[in-house]
């Protein structure tokens, strides 16, 4: 190796001790770390410049400039890998976490962390089996959601005025919808060109759907239905139908979808969540519409029904009705019939009022006579009220001289036994603080402060002093 390879320090042989002062020569050019980092980086990159990986995704992360970081791996080592926005709209596959691919693109190295990294410039699934099982993972996550319920999908419009059709403008699917409309039933058709293969294909194919629903009729005319076709192809070939936002934008689709994807062997996630399922293309422009010659054929057939039916029908009708109108009377002589028969009911109810009335008057006769009359009644009332209040006047007046007398008396014999009465005569009464009568002077003490009453009142406050 070279004495001027960067991985070694060249060392030459000691012919003699150095003295104290002298320094030690070396001919190994000093480098800063940035120099280090970016030599390192350019070697990587010069013998790593196109490099194909296989491994596991795992780590994946889109930051907000746009850019993917992440890394592969396998059971004994795990590398960094990078993918550039721009690169990263243009890759065939969305990338997540688990996939098994092969990566293609050059290694390189971030010199502020001291790593080298895979920078991706394309990326493929490693293999039909990890395809397969990625599709049946995004199935039973989808299916989970219940994007594939039943009972989500639409009836499709029996004769619709307009289809919307999502597929290549130049391959041969839009000829054939095209010609099998025109032999069945010619509808207005609005082309939605996409790109049905490779990079970005199935954004195309998601904002075409999400496009037609958003159309509001004033300008371009509002499709009654969709249908989403490609021509057949390999499992790779048809992965835009198995992307998760074309999935969400047909089962978000408010207006009926019918996918027709590959051939009447080919399944993809879009059959699933689309309102019917078309072996082909031209299965679905058989599906949308009608034979209109079919149709007409049997709105003559249903005519010419229809004509026999009320032929027969009012032919029955006048049948029967002649058999029942010679059953009938003359309508003169009902009318005569139910002429008398009103006659003699209002006869008999005239009767029947006459010796209502009669009995009626009998009855009151009755009751009047046993009637009084009513100024008998009040006057009679008025003579014994007068009485009562007489006796009441004469009654409360006796009772309050009576009970004024008893008053009195108790007034009298209250004032005799109240000990305030003998105030009068020259005694006091002496309380405590707590306004209890001091009864001996046992219970009082030293400069103790009481109260004493004299009559009308008159208190005042004294201090005791006892030797």
């Amino acid at each position: 190796m070279s004495e001027r390879d960067l991985f070694t320090v060249a060392q030459k042989p000691k012919t003699s001790d150095p003295k104290p002062d002298q320094k030690v020569g070396s001919n190994v050019p000093e480098m800063s770390v940035a120099d280090l980092a970016n030599s390192l980086k350019r070697t990587l990159e010069q013998n790593f410049g196109h490099i194909r990986v296989r491994g596991e995704l795992s780590g994946i992360k889109v930051v907000g400039s746009g850019h993917m970081y992440g890394d592969i791996k396998d059971v004994d080592a795990v590398i960094n890998i990078v993918c550039w926005r721009g690169q990263l709209s243009k890759l065939a596959i969305k990338p997540e976490d688990g996939m098994d691919v092969i990566v293609t693109g050059r290694v390189s190295s971030y010199p502020k962390s001291s790593r080298y990294q895979i920078i991706i410039e394309k990326l493929e699934l490693a293999g039909e089996g990890a395809l397969l099982k990625l599709l049946e993972e995004r199935k039973k996550k989808l299916a989970a959601e219940g994007l594939f319920d039943a009972n989500r999908k639409q009836k499709l419009p029996f004769i619709p005025n307009v289809i919307g059709v999502v597929t290549s403008p130049t391959g041969a699917v839009i000829r054939d919808i095209m010609h099998r409309l025109k032999d069945r039933f010619p509808r207005h058709v609005l082309l939605w060109p996409v790109s049905v293969q490779g990079t970005n294909s199935h954004d195309q194919i998601a904002n075409a759907i999400n496009g037609f629903n958003a159309l509001d009729g004033k300008g371009l005319p509002k499709p009654d239905l969709l249908i989403v076709a490609r021509g057949g192809g390999s499992l790779e070939d048809l992965m835009a139908f198995n992307e998760e936002n074309v999935i969400r934008a047909v089962a978000n689709s408010k207006i009926p979808v019918i996918s027709a994807v590959g051939h009447e062997t080919d399944t993809t996630l879009i059959d699933y969540v689309s309102d019917v399922r078309a072996p082909t293309p031209t299965g679905a422009a058989e599906i949308a519409v009608p034979v209109r010659l079919n149709l007409a054929a049997q709105v003559q057939n249903d005519f010419e029904r229809l004509i026999s039916a009320s032929t027969r029908l009012i032919h029955n009708k006048a049948t029967a009705l002649e058999a029942r109108a010679g059953r009938l009377s003359h309508p003169k002589q009902i009318l005569e019939n139910k002429t008398q028969n009103i006659d003699f009911l209002s006869s008999k109810l005239q009767q029947s009022l006459r010796n209502v009335i009669t009995r009626n008057k009998s009855v009151l006769s009755e009751q009047a006579a046993k009637i009084v009359s009513p100024k008998f009644l009040i006057n009679n009332k008025e003579q014994e009220l007068n009485h009562k209040v007489a006796i009441l006047k004469n009654l409360s007046v006796r009772l309050i001289k009576e009970k004024k007398t008893e008053l009195m008396n108790q007034q009298r014999i209250l004032d005799s036994l109240s000990p305030k009465g003998v105030l009068s005569r020259g005694y006091a009464l002496i309380y405590d603080d707590n306004g209890l009568i001091i009864r001996n002077s046992d219970s009082l003490t030293h400069n103790q402060k009481v109260k004493i009453e004299f009559d009308q009142k008159d208190i005042i406050d004294v201090t005791v002093e006892k030797p």
